[in-house]
């Protein structure tokens, strides 16, 4: 007889007025149907899904312990319990395949301890690759297109003048290149590129 799968919960809740009783009785249930065996429970009170690891204690503990071989399967209420976005949910997915544990998400019955649940997240991946394939070439067809009509790229190059002024507040070194980009209204990479051009200049 096979022994039982280890199942660690993942609960969370944005704020702490709200509670995670509802999910937690939801999975207890589904596993105790399924005859998984609760291990442990990891939950984030008060914590917004927009935040990431190292904001989720509980979560970032969760992916850590998944590691350490503790469970075998995640349960999670739903989607949003875990991930900000689909990039999001398909990296804690791969961290967690790669530590040979599964996940489990109710409400949206995604399931990787199946061959389904597996083809699905397959799929589901390779869309979410696709889409970002599809963002970079209309990006760069916008800037080729930009360019070909004539469009200046990036920030405006800075007048003479106020080139010339930094290089002398440069050359007499008793300011930061910070210091002297708030002085003179510019970007710091601009004030660090006008003293690499010196260095270069002078090596």
């Amino acid at each position: 007889m096979s022994k039982p799968k280890r199942a660690a919960l993942y609960l969370r809740v944005s704020t702490d007025r709200q509670t995670v009783e509802n999910q937690a009785k939801a999975l207890e249930a589904i596993a105790a149907h399924r005859g998984w065996e609760i291990v442990t429970t990891y939950s984030d009170k008060g914590i917004s899904g927009m935040k990431g690891r190292k904001d989720r204690p509980e979560f970032d503990r969760l992916l850590t312990d998944a590691g350490r071989g503790k469970f075998d399967v995640v349960m999670v209420f739903a989607l949003d319990r875990i991930g900000r976005s689909l990039a999001d949910l398909l990296h804690t997915i791969k961290h967690l395949e790669s530590c040979k544990v599964d996940l489990f998400i109710d409400k949206q019955m995604l399931d990787t301890t199946t061959p389904q649940g597996k083809l699905l997240f397959a799929v589901t991946g390779a869309f979410a690759e696709f889409e970002r394939d599809m963002i970079v070439q209309r990006v760069n067809a916008g800037l080729a297109r930009a360019k070909a009509k004539g469009v200046t790229l990036g920030r405006p190059k800075i007048d003479e003048k106020t080139e010339q002024a930094i290089r002398r507040a440069l050359a007499k070194g008793d300011k930061g290149k910070h210091k002297l980009a708030a002085e003179f209204g510019v970007g710091s990479g601009t004030v660090a590129r006008i003293k690499a051009e010196m260095e270069a200049a002078n090596a």
